[in-house]
Order: C-alpha cells, then sequence, then structure tokens
C-alpha cells in the first residue's frame, strides 16, 4: 500500500476480452464491470488506475513478480489461496437457467418435459446434467453461440449459461423477454492480490463495501450484467 500511494498509481491485472466485464470499446479504451470496480478502488485509495492486459497463463506471475498490484476476476480455490491471497467477493458468477419470463420454472424440478441447451463438457453441462430430471431434453452445443442461438430461435425451452453469457442475452432479446430462472451453482469472483499483503486486502474489502454501500456497485451491475446486484450472489453456493 505504501508504494501504491507513493507511486500515485495502482497496476490492475485485467483481461481486455471478457465481456461484460471487460472488453475493448471502439474508441479502444477497456470498459466493463470489472474496470468501473477497479477505478471505484483506485478513486477509494486516492490514486490512478493502470490496466494491464493479463491472460490466464500469466496473469499469477504477473501478479507475484510485482507487475501487477491486484488481480481482476480470479475464482476463489484452496489450491491458489497457498500462492495468492484474496480480497472478498466483488462480483457474481453463477450458472443459472434462462427462460422466457411466459414460461413458469422456479427449480430443478420444473425442468421435466423441457429442453435445455447447454455448452458441451463446461461446468454449465455438468452442473445442469446433475440437477435436471430425466424426462428434460439436454442439447449440448459446441459453444456459446449456438447455445444463445438455439434457445432465441426456440430450438430449445431454455438455455444454462454463467450469468456472463447471460447477460448479453437479458439485454438484446426484449421481444423474447428472458430472465434467470433459478441458479445451478455459484462462485463469485475475487479480487488477488500478493500473498499475506493483508493491508492491501483491507484496503480493497473496505472500498468494495462502500462500493455497496453508494450503489456504485450496483450501478456497474446493472449496466454490464443487465441485472441488479444482489449481496447474496457474492457469497459461494453452500
Amino acid at each position: 500500500m505504501a508504494d501504491i500511494k507513493a507511486a500515485g498509481v495502482i497496476n490492475v491485472g485485467i483481461f481486455p476480452d471478457f465481456p461484460p466485464f471487460s472488453s475493448v470499446s471502439t474508441d479502444m479504451s477497456t470498459i466493463g464491470y470489472d474496470v468501473d470496480v477497479a477505478t471505484g478502488i483506485a478513486k477509494a485509495l486516492g490514486v490512478k488506475v493502470h490496466l494491464v492486459p493479463v491472460n490466464g497463463q500469466n496473469r499469477i506471475a504477473f501478479l507475484n513478480d510485482k507487475r501487477i498490484d491486484m488481480l481482476m476476476s480470479v475464482g476463489c480455490s484452496d489450491e491458489r489461496a497457498k500462492v495468492i491471497g484474496f480480497a472478498e467477493a466483488y462480483a457474481p458468477y453463477y450458472i443459472a437457467v434462462i427462460g422466457p419470463q411466459a414460461t413458469k420454472i422456479e427449480g430443478p424440478a420444473d425442468l421435466a418435459g423441457k429442453s435445455i441447451a447447454v455448452n458441451q463438457g463446461t461446468l454449465e453441462d455438468s452442473s445442469l446434467t446433475e440437477a435436471a430430471p430425466e424426462s428434460a431434453t439436454i442439447r449440448r452445443f459446441p459453444n456459446y453461440s449456438a447455445v444463445i442461438q438455439a434457445f432465441i430461435t426456440g430450438q430449445t425451452d431454455l438455455m444454462a449459461v454463467g450469468n456472463n453469457v447471460g447477460a448479453q442475452v437479458l439485454a438484446k432479446q426484449a421481444a423474447l423477454q428472458p430472465e434467470e430462472k433459478f441458479q445451478l451453482m455459484s462462485s463469485p469472483s475475487h479480487i488477488a492480490v500478493r500473498k499475506d499483503e493483508t493491508a492491501m486486502i483491507e484496503a480493497v474489502n473496505a472500498a468494495v463495501q462502500a462500493m455497496i454501500d453508494d450503489g456504485s456497485l450496483n450501478a456497474a451491475s446493472e449496466t454490464w450484467l443487465k441485472t441488479p446486484l444482489k449481496v447474496e450472489n457474492l457469497k459461494p453456493a453452500e
């Protein structure tokens, strides 16, 4: 924290192409939920934010080599906690069953007799397979574009996707009036810092809590995830 404040800037690792959490806009700036949160944290610390593009292979090394000060969109696990530190969750990540508003679905039992599109071989696939009754028809597709296309064209009654993919459909399909029906699992995203950086974790937690309290985190959720923020979605499923 002392180094960050002395430099007047916080270096934040972010995926360059991970909509709606981060993506490149037409003016070549990086926008998204993660950008809004990182900017809010920097403001709370009284420093500027510098976004550093990372990928799944190099991002932990970038953090531990001090090329970045914190890392967005990290799933918390016991294995990762051995090498990096975690602040509290700031972004919901969950798998939801999505369907038209007119279709009444409240839980797994209501999937009986329904067809559901899912991306084959993903966590969505395994979660849906475990939850769905035998009479449900699970239609597996090779990518998310095919899953979305099957759902919006009526090839399937429902689809099971992560909330990041679902946000794209909720935003663009006004005629279909799609909505989240229920969650299959929840594993919220955390901000990672270097291990044992206690002061950094406390500062990030305080900044995120302030964004919850003042409504700015909810505003980011409504803008990018197309749904109001539910604080309970920042807690892992029991």
